[in-house]
């Protein structure tokens, strides 16, 4: 070996790639307002995420970080919301297009065009496979991805009718590693239940319907794949909130319950990353 192959193959050894940070937002509808404190959490400890994966709400909030909004900046983006006039456009199997088009202000462009690596994941109606969405329009891939039924009817992206993503995929943390993370911080919007025997008649009854109008199910492993493939999880306790909890009190709450979570995990997030060499 010449001496300018041992130059050159001792760079390259000591040139080490810098390891990468990822996190997976869990679908929750209203209750992502906790990720939002999540990530106000993050913020003020000095931490950025390099690549950033999310399910159904999850999406809409990871792909908003990807894209460089703040945390604030994401409150202010739902505070200006209109609730009623929002309110007032959802009916069963309503068309997506209007959250699309409100979405397109602060998401122009392709996933592929965001400053940080981002994918989205969602469901396939007819068949109940995981879809990953790692290209497209970004609104329109946030949307296919919270299509939840039967809020609203499935998205066409690709000559496929997507629905949203945690049926199949809830806390998409592989999707992370698959993007080049190297530890992954998860967040599960759903880890604490009312047990059904908590839940009053009208709760029960209004669950059975749903189940009988939805027109796809839920993977046997759409939240344990999450939990396996993450480094640490944030388990925000919203069990007192719901998905359609729109108020403006209720949406504080719940970005100050995930704020405090993120806190409260603080020092064992910071031990994962020193041992990560992060």
């Amino acid at each position: 070996m010449g001496i300018f192959d041992f130059l050159a193959n001792s760079i390259r050894r000591g040139r080490k790639r810098r390891r990468r940070l990822g996190l997976a937002l869990g679908s929750g509808g209203a209750k992502g307002c906790a990720h939002l404190g999540v990530l106000k959490a993050f913020e003020e400890a000095g931490i950025a995420f390099d690549v950033v994966s999310g399910t159904s709400i999850g999406s809409i909030v990871g792909a908003l970080y990807c894209r460089g909004f703040s945390a604030d900046d994401m409150f202010a983006i739902v505070q200006a919301i209109n609730v009623r006039e929002f309110a007032g456009k959802i009916r069963p199997f309503a068309d997506m297009r209007f959250i699309e088009e409100y979405l397109s202000e602060f998401l122009e462009g392709d996933v592929t065009d965001l400053p940080k690596p981002f994918a989205a994941w969602a469901t396939e109606v007819s068949t109940g496979e995981g879809v990953l969405l790692d290209s497209g329009p970004v609104a329109r891939v946030c949307t296919a991805s919270s299509a939840i039924p039967p809020f609203f009817r499935p998205v066409e992206l690709n000559g496929r009718r997507l629905a949203d993503g945690a049926f199949s995929n809830a806390i998409p943390a592989d999707v992370c590693r698959d993007l080049g993370a190297d530890l992954v911080i998860g967040c599960d919007l759903s880890a604490f239940l009312r047990p059904e025997a908590e839940k009053n008649a009208v709760m029960r009854l209004v669950g059975g319907m749903l189940q009988r109008v939805v027109p796809i199910g839920y993977r046997d492993d759409h939240k344990s794949r999450g939990y396996a493939a993450s480094d640490l999880m944030l388990r925000p306790n919203l069990i007192d909130w719901r998905a359609v909890d729109v108020s403006r009190a209720a949406m504080q709450r719940m970005y100050e319950i995930g704020y405090e979570e993120a806190i409260g995990c603080m020092p064992a997030i910071r031990e994962k990353l020193r041992e990560a060499g992060i």
